[in-house]
């Protein structure tokens, strides 16, 4: 499978189905009273319906090759693995800053003041979702 708009939509459909058929599994209730899987089963039908005029749309537009950088890949995913254990070990403010800085490696430029703005950015988000929402987020 070459046709890297086909791939994206197969993908997104499959990351789709696999949340959609686990939140079925809780009640779902209904509008004026939710149950905990509406939510999820909602979000899913949506990216589903987004999958499928991914895919739809793939067929009527001129290929466009599907490139696997496995570096890249690999970065994305070693940053993601080292959030969580620095997340663990230390805090999740390190663990953030840590995976900005490690994943803009996978960019096609660096830029260190674009990462000190986005690392602000997430750990606001982060400081905002614990203060507001009363998420217990291992910050400090």
């Amino acid at each position: 499978m070459n046709n890297r708009n086909l791939s994206r939509g197969l993908f997104l459909i499959a990351i789709s189905l696999a949340f959609g058929l686990q939140s079925l599994r809780y009640p779902i209730g209904d509008f004026s009273r939710a149950g905990p899987g509406l939510f999820p089963a909602l979000v899913s039908f949506l990216l589903f319906l987004i999958g499928l005029a991914t895919v739809i749309r793939s067929r009527f537009v001129e290929r466009v090759h599907l490139d696997l950088n496995f570096k890249n890949i690999a970065i994305i995913i070693g940053s993601l693995c080292g959030f969580a254990v620095i997340s663990m070990v230390v805090n999740m403010i390190a663990g953030i800053v840590f995976m900005v800085f490690f994943s803009t490696l996978a960019g096609t430029s660096y830029s260190w003041w674009r990462n000190v703005k986005i690392a602000a950015g997430l750990v606001t988000m982060a400081l905002v979702l614990q203060k507001l929402l009363g998420l217990n987020l291992p910050l400090y």
